[in-house]
Order: C-alpha cells, then sequence, then structure tokens
C-alpha cells in the first residue's frame, strides 16, 4: 500500500493500512480514490454510510465498531440499512473498517 494517495492534486499521507495519517485533510474525494483502489463505485448509499461515520466521529471522537456502526444505523437511517447484510453489500471488506477508511477516520477499535 502506498504511503499517500493522490486526491485533487494533492499527495496525503496514509498509514500502512492505507487510513488517512491526518483525519482534518479528508474531502469527499479521499473516498472516491479508496474507493477506486478496492474496484468499488460509491452510490448514494455509500455516502450515507460515509456522511453518517463522519458525523458518529465528529460527535463521539471514537469510530464505531461493526456492531456499534449497525445499531446506530438502524436508528438514524432505518431498519433495512441499519443490518450487517446491507452493510456488507455496499462495504464487502467489512462495513467499519472499510467505511471508515474511506471516511477518512481512524481504524475502528476492535478491528484486527
Amino acid at each position: 500500500m502506498a504511503d499517500t494517495i493522490d486526491v485533487d492534486g494533492k499527495h496525503l499521507a496514509v498509514d500502512e493500512e492505507g487510513y488517512l495519517a491526518d483525519l482534518n485533510e479528508w474531502v469527499p474525494g479521499v473516498a472516491t480514490v479508496m474507493a477506486k483502489q478496492d474496484n468499488l463505485e460509491l452510490t448514494d448509499d455509500h455516502w450515507d454510510i460515509i456522511n453518517f461515520l463522519r458525523a458518529y466521529y465528529e460527535e463521539y471522537q471514537i469510530a464505531p465498531a461493526v456492531r456499534v456502526l449497525t445499531k446506530a444505523v438502524g436508528k438514524k437511517l432505518g431498519a433495512e440499512k441499519g443490518n450487517s447484510k446491507y452493510l456488507y453489500s455496499l462495504f464487502p471488506y467489512g462495513p467499519a473498517k472499510q467505511a471508515c477508511r474511506f471516511a477518512g477516520l481512524p481504524k475502528p477499535t476492535g478491528c484486527v
């Protein structure tokens, strides 16, 4: 994995697992570039989760693990989106890990 990703002409530092080194450098283009690296095309459904995660992190200063994420999404966006099957359909490499990476957040606690 590269130590930087190129987003809108800027080189942004990432750690060895591809998470942004500086959360304040996040722009929506980060998610687009990371999704391309993972061979994913971002839809509005992806953005719902990415934006949800950014708001959650802003409020609680923590990236939620998958069980917490599933429950919180269910409360906020409805039961049809607050389930593992739906979240894995969007983020096949793990809804918490992959979605947090796209959202420019640190790796969720409890994720290996």
